[in-house]
C-alpha cells in the first residue's frame, strides 16, 4: 500500500513547495525588482502620507474637486464590496430609481438612476436643461432638492417628469463601471466640469482646462483603451497649483 502512497505523497509535498513558497517568492521578488510601484499597489502619496492608490478610485463631492463616476460598490468606491449594478439598459430601475424604507420607516434613496444623476450633472455644471415640471418643486426646506421625490416624479406612470438637458453629457458622467472602482474618466467629463472646478477656485477655464490636458493619458501603445483622466492625481496637482482660498 505504501508503494502506491508515497510517490503521490512525495510529488504533492514537491509540488507545494515549488508551487506554493519558491514560485511565489521568485514572483515577489522579481516585481520588486523590475516594477516595484505596480508591484506595491501604484500608490500616491502627497509628502509622506500616502492618500490612495492609481487603480482604484476615490468618492470627490465637493465643486472645487473633479468628479469621478458614479459607483455601485458598497456606498461608492468600496474595494471591500467591488461591483456593478448588474442592470441592464432597458431596466427601469436604473433608468428612473428606486425608493425603499429605512429601518425608521422613512423613505430614501435605494437606487439613484441615471435620471437623477443627469440632474444633479446639470445643476451642478451648469448645464442648460428643460423640465415638464420646475425643479422647486423638489426641493426642501432648505432648497436642496429632494431626491425621493424627484425618483417618484421620474416613475410616476401617469404623468412621469420629463427632464432633458440641452447639451451632450459624457455616459461616464451619469454611468457606473463594471467595478465600481474606476478612477479614471473620460476627457470630456473632466474638460465639462472644468468650469465649475475654475469658479470654484477663482482661476480661469483655460487653466482648469489644460491641467486636464496634461493628465490626460493617451492609449496605451498607441491603441489599447480610450484616453482617460485619473482624478485623484488630477485633484491633488489641482490642490498643489490652485489651492482653494479660505
Amino acid at each position: 500500500m505504501w508503494e502506491q502512497i508515497l510517490p503521490g505523497l512525495r510529488i504533492k509535498i514537491f509540488m507545494t513547495v515549488v508551487l506554493g513558497v519558491i514560485y511565489p517568492l521568485a514572483m515577489t521578488g522579481i516585481s520588486q525588482v523590475i516594477f516595484p510601484k505596480q508591484a506595491n499597489g501604484s500608490l500616491i502619496t502627497s509628502g509622506d502620507k500616502v492618500i490612495g492608490s492609481e487603480l482604484i478610485g476615490q468618492t470627490f463631492s465637493k465643486p472645487e474637486y473633479f468628479h469621478g463616476r458614479p459607483s455601485s460598490a458598497g456606498s461608492g468606491y468600496d474595494a471591500s464590496a467591488s461591483s456593478g449594478s448588474n442592470l441592464g439598459p432597458t431596466s427601469a430601475k436604473l433608468i428612473h430609481g428606486t425608493t425603499k424604507m429605512d429601518d425608521k420607516k422613512n423613505e430614501v434613496v435605494d437606487f439613484d438612476g441615471i435620471n437623477l444623476r443627469i440632474v444633479h450633472y446639470c445643476l451642478d455644471n451648469d448645464i442648460a436643461y428643460e423640465s415638464s415640471v420646475p425643479l422647486d418643486q423638489f426641493k426642501d426646506a432648505k432648497g436642496d432638492l429632494d431626491e425621493v421625490k424627484l425618483i417618484k416624479a421620474f416613475n410616476d406612470d401617469k404623468a412621469p417628469l420629463v427632464f432633458t438637458p440641452k447639451a451632450p453629457i459624457p455616459a461616464d458622467a451619469v454611468t457606473a463601471s463594471a467595478s465600481g472602482l474606476d478612477p479614471q474618466i473620460s476627457p470630456d467629463f473632466a474638460h465639462a466640469q472644468a468650469a465649475r472646478v475654475a469658479k470654484t477656485r477663482g482661476i480661469p477655464v483655460d487653466q482648469a482646462n489644460q491641467l486636464v490636458a496634461r493628465f490626460t493619458e493617451r492609449p496605451d501603445l498607441g491603441l489599447l483603451g480610450e484616453p482617460r483622466v485619473n482624478v485623484l492625481k488630477l485633484n491633488l496637482a489641482l490642490d498643489q497649483q490652485f489651492p482653494v482660498k479660505k
